[in-house]
């Protein structure tokens, strides 16, 4: 490993898809030297190795790429960041759960990685398309972030259905940042009743017909 830094990192590693794609948009993909498998950059976009998915990385992979700089995100990714350090490599690691967090953490990375300018430009444009609309009526949203058990969507989450003019079916639970303490039963969904169901969840694709074939959940306003 170079015994002193350069100024700017030269050989970025990125284990999270968010970390690749702000460094892509602050003009740093260059000096990115790998990747997680999660990250789906544009067509135009250099392909670059994949050394990770999200919980699991390719050690021996990134040690030989020899990185100046690893992004990691998340208590999912502690044990990894931690051996990472042991190894030498300076991590930056983050947890944001929040919109103010994440904007809190576009500026963190954008100045580690030298581009603080383009950063605060980049939030500009954050705030501004992140702004909330005015609706004459509010639909009421489940967001799904896992199937089994049913977990509910994290603060930023809420955030933004609150901004795109719905209310979030579970808002009592969306500050609490484990996601096993955002279990939700799915007679209370039926019973809440959403109007919207949006299904992302976390490392495989949403099946929405095993959504709608659940028990019940063919009254729901949202299957109907």
């Amino acid at each position: 490993m170079s015994s002193k830094p350069p100024s700017k990192p030269q050989r970025i590693v990125c284990l999270s898809a968010e970390a690749a794609d702000l460094l892509c948009r602050l003009g740093a993909w260059k000096r990115v030297a790998g990747v997680t498998a999660y990250y789906q950059g544009a067509a135009s976009v250099a392909r670059k190795p994949k050394v990770s998915g999200f919980s699991k990385a390719n050690v021996p992979q990134i040690v030989r790429l020899d990185p100046d700089l690893v992004i990691t995100f998340s208590d999912v990714q502690a044990d990894l960041t931690a051996q990472l350090l042991r190894l030498g490599f300076p991590v930056l690691a983050t947890n944001q759960r929040t919109l103010e967090q994440i904007e809190a953490t576009l500026l963190l990375i954008a100045r580690a990685v030298g581009e603080e300018k383009r950063g605060i430009r980049l939030m500009k444009t954050f705030r501004s398309e992140l702004a909330p609309v005015r609706a004459r009526r509010r639909r009421l949203v489940y967001f799904e972030e896992w199937n089994q058990p049913l977990i509910s969507g994290i603060s930023w989450v809420g955030e933004l259905i609150e901004r795109a003019g719905g209310t979030d079916a579970f808002e009592e639970f969306r500050d609490r940042a484990r996601a096993p303490d955002r279990v939700v039963d799915p007679a209370e969904v039926l019973r809440r009743d959403p109007e919207i169901i949006i299904a992302s969840w976390c490392g495989k694709p949403a099946d929405l017909g095993s959504i709608a074939r659940r028990p019940g959940w063919n009254r729901i306003r949202a299957v109907r």
